[in-house]
C-alpha cells in the first residue's frame, strides 16, 4: 500500500462523495504498516469472532501491573449497578503518597459499545495524567453488545458515577471536581452520562472530555460517506455497532439522546466540553455538528480537528508529532478546567 501526504488511504478508492482528506505524513505510515485482518471491518457477521479475538489480544493488566511497584494505589470495585441491573465494576487508581481529595477523572472506554475493557486504558490514562497532573482516575467496566443493549451501558455509567459522588471520601476524590471523559464509544457514552446526569438532577461534572466521541446512530453525514471503506472505523463498522447496541431500536425516530447524544434538541447547562476528532475519519462531522451545537445552546466547548488524523490515530502512532500535540492539547484544557474549581 503506498500512503503519502497526498493520497486518500485505505486502497486508494474515491468515496462515493469525494477523496478523504490526505493523512499527516507520519501517520500514514503507521496505517501502512496495518495488516489485513486489522483493518477489516466489523460486520454483523464478523462480530462475535472479532469480539472473542479482541478479548484475547487486548492487554488487560491486572492490579499488580497496574500499581507499577507502589507508584499507584488501584483497587479493583464492585458497585450496586441500575435498577434491575447486575452490580458493575469500577477500576479505581491514584497516585501514591499524595494526601487530600483528588479531582478524578471518570473514564468510559472505547471500543464501539461492543469491544473493550475497564483495565487496558489505564496504564496510559495514569502515565499520562494521575502523576503530572496529581488526578484520580475511575475506569467503567459497563455492560457491552449485543449481549447488553442499551440503555445497559450508560445506566451501568450512570449508577457506578452516582456511588463514586456518594463514596468520595472514602475513594480519597473531590466530588465537586469530577471530569467525565472517553474515547471513541467512550466519548459518546461521557456526553450521554452528561446529560443524564443533568436531566435526573445527579453528580456534576466540571467537563466532559470527549475524544473521537461516537454521537450519532444515523451514520449519515458526509464524512461518514467521504470515508466509507477507508477510515480503521469506518461507516460498516458504525453500523454495525450501532445495530448491535440499539437491536430493533436502531433507526428509530424518537431515540433518545442518552443513547446518541447527536439526538439531543436541548445542550443547555452542560459542563466545559473538549472535543476532538480527526480531519480523516468517519466521526469528524458529528463531532464537529456537536460542539457547534453546544455553543448554540449557549455553552462552552473547545474544538479540535487533528489535519490529516484517523480514528485512534494517536493509539496508532503514540510517537508521531501530531498524536502528541494532541495529548499535550487534552492535558493544558484538563489542568485549566481542574485550575477553574480548586
Amino acid at each position: 500500500m503506498d500512503l503519502t501526504d497526498d493520497t486518500p488511504y485505505g486502497t486508494g478508492a474515491v468515496a462515493a462523495s469525494g477523496d478523504a482528506p490526505p493523512l499527516d505524513p507520519e501517520l500514514a505510515l503507521a496505517l501502512a504498516a496495518l495488516g489485513d485482518e486489522d483493518r477489516e471491518p466489523f460486520t454483523p457477521e464478523n462480530l462475535a469472532d472479532r469480539q472473542e479475538r479482541d478479548a484475547a489480544v487486548r492487554p488487560r493488566p491486572a492490579v499488580r501491573e497496574l500499581r507499577a511497584d507502589g507508584r499507584f494505589e488501584v483497587a479493583e470495585l464492585r458497585v450496586p449497578g441500575p435498577p434491575d441491573g447486575p452490580d458493575v465494576t469500577l477500576v479505581s487508581a491514584r497516585p501514591a503518597g499524595i494526601a487530600g481529595p483528588l479531582p478524578l477523572l471518570y473514564y468510559l472506554h472505547g471500543g464501539g459499545m461492543i469491544t473493550g475493557n475497564a483495565w487496558s486504558v489505564l496504564p496510559r490514562l495514569l502515565r499520562e495524567w494521575a502523576v503530572t497532573l496529581e488526578l484520580a482516575v475511575v475506569s467503567v467496566e459497563y455492560r457491552l453488545a449485543p449481549m447488553a443493549r442499551y440503555p445497559a451501558a450508560v445506566e451501568d455509567c450512570y449508577a457506578g458515577l452516582v456511588w463514586v459522588a456518594e463514596h468520595a471520601a472514602g475513594l480519597g476524590v473531590d466530588a465537586g471536581r469530577v471530569v467525565v471523559g472517553g474515547k471513541s464509544a467512550g466519548g459518546g457514552l461521557a456526553a450521554a452520562l452528561a446529560l443524564l446526569t443533568r436531566d435526573r438532577g445527579g453528580p456534576a461534572p466540571i467537563g466532559q472530555l470527549l475524544l473521537c466521541p461516537m454521537l450519532d446512530d444515523r451514520d449519515d453525514t458526509f464524512s461518514g460517506r467521504q470515508m466509507a471503506g477507508t477510515d480503521t472505523w469506518d461507516r460498516t463498522s458504525n453500523t454495525t455497532a450501532w445495530q448491535a447496541l440499539l437491536g430493533d431500536r436502531y433507526g428509530a425516530q424518537d431515540l433518545p439522546p442518552y443513547a446518541a447524544p447527536a439526538r439531543a434538541t436541548d445542550l443547555t447547562g452542560l459542563p466545559p466540553a473538549y472535543i476532538e476528532v480527526g480531519s480523516a475519519e468517519t466521526l469528524r462531522d458529528e463531532a464537529v455538528a456537536y460542539a457547534q451545537a453546544i455553543w448554540q445552546a449557549g455553552g462552552r466547548a473547545e474544538l479540535h480537528v487533528w489535519p490529516g488524523a484517523f480514528h485512534g490515530f494517536d493509539t496508532l502512532a503514540p510517537r508521531a508529532a501530531l498524536s502528541r500535540d494532541a495529548r499535550a492539547s487534552r492535558t493544558h484544557w484538563l489542568r485549566r478546567i481542574l485550575t477553574r474549581t480548586r
